[in-house]
């Protein structure tokens, strides 16, 4: 048996306490939170398991084996590196840290100590995800653009700005589902609440290819919408996680290009360019809990020695663009290279 302990209880941590339960394989050994009425609650519903308020008793526990963390943005590498260095594997909440920097020492130490490291990309592990990158590999054609709308009302973050918040969803999808890395960004935003962090912000990313990617995040919409088009050269997929049936839709729908040597005069636009239209279908998805998926799958990476597939490499791509895009939104919307961050870094 794996023994888990689970640190921060807040928001995302009961989520994780539940189903590190229910994982076959593990054993909630702890809960550590700083906040002793929360660990009450925690005694109340899992009695079996232990509470504390002190992460270095967590830390020296030999019990413990991994340790999942769900606290605030800018803990995450200093709680990481610690479990590192005490021989534990990690599971972080998204982001895996507050900088590229940060994310890559975590990499690097996990490497070397031969530990597991995760990051918390749920939505990887969902059938709907899954299923987009099924298809992006095998029937879309050429990926011209994705495209995707994050948005609702609330929750403001006050250490993080929306992009950190809700476009490192967006962007981990886009890491696992696309074949192709982005290799430059740009982001414009705005603030509403003084002193705070962006509250809306727009993300443009190029590639090496004919491909473009657009993300838009936004705490103050009227509606909650989350909403993802991916437009191929051969069909175009919209998946819709608000959906609560058909969350993925297959549209064979598209272009499709003449010779304009052919053609003369006003008629050369009509030879280039054609439309074709064709069927929609909605393909079965598997409807299992994305983070119970998660979790068994870091449980059997650390009895098998395997590699999860939001792994460290994974969360240190999805920062450095995180990175970047802060960077060009400080700069109102300056096209900031990828390779260049990494030079300086």
């Amino acid at each position: 048996m794996i023994g888990i302990a689970v640190v921060g209880y807040g928001y995302w941590g009961p989520n994780l306490v539940r189903n590190f339960a229910e994982v076959p394989g593990a054993r909630l050994v702890t809960v550590c939170d700083l906040d002793r009425d929360k660990l009450k609650t925690v005694q109340a519903r899992y009695p079996g398991v232990s509470i504390t308020d002190d992460l270095d008793e967590v830390l020296r526990n030999p019990a413990i084996d991994a340790i999942a963390i769900a606290t605030p943005v800018s803990s995450h590498f200093r709680i990481a590196m610690s479990a590192l260095m005490a021989g534990k594997h990690v599971f972080v909440e998204k982001p895996i840290a507050a900088s590229a920097e940060e994310a890559e020492r975590l990499v690097d130490e996990a490497a070397k100590r031969r530990l597991v490291l995760a990051v918390d990309h749920t939505f990887v592990h969902t059938g709907a995800v899954r299923k987009m990158r099924e298809l992006v590999t095998g029937g879309l054609g050429e990926i011209y653009y994705y495209d995707s709308v994050r948005v609702n009302l609330g929750l403001f973050q006050h250490d993080i700005s929306v992009i950190w918040d809700l476009a490192v969803h967006d962007l981990s999808i886009m890491d696992f589902v696309l074949p192709s890395r982005p290799v430059a960004v740009s982001a414009t935003g705005m603030s509403h609440v003084p002193g705070e962090p962006e509250n809306i912000a727009y993300l443009n990313l190029l590639f090496d290819n004919n491909m473009i990617a657009h993300i838009h995040v936004n705490w103050l919409a009227p509606v909650k919408v989350r909403r993802t088009l991916i437009g191929g050269s051969r069909k175009m997929i919209v998946y819709d996680d608000l959906e609560p049936s058909e969350k993925i839709k297959v549209y064979d729908k598209g272009i499709t290009l003449g010779d304009s040597a052919t053609a003369k005069g006003d008629k050369v636009y009509q030879a280039l360019v054609g439309y074709r239209t064709g069927d929609m279908w909605a393909p079965h998805l598997d409807v299992a809990e994305a983070l119970g998926l998660e979790l068994r799958e870091f449980v059997k990476c650390i009895e098998h020695n395997e590699t999860p597939i939001a792994d460290g490499q994974a969360g240190l791509r999805v920062v450095r663009i995180l990175e970047a895009a802060s960077l060009s939104l400080s700069q109102r919307g300056r096209l900031v290279e990828l390779e260049q961050m990494r030079r300086v870094a």
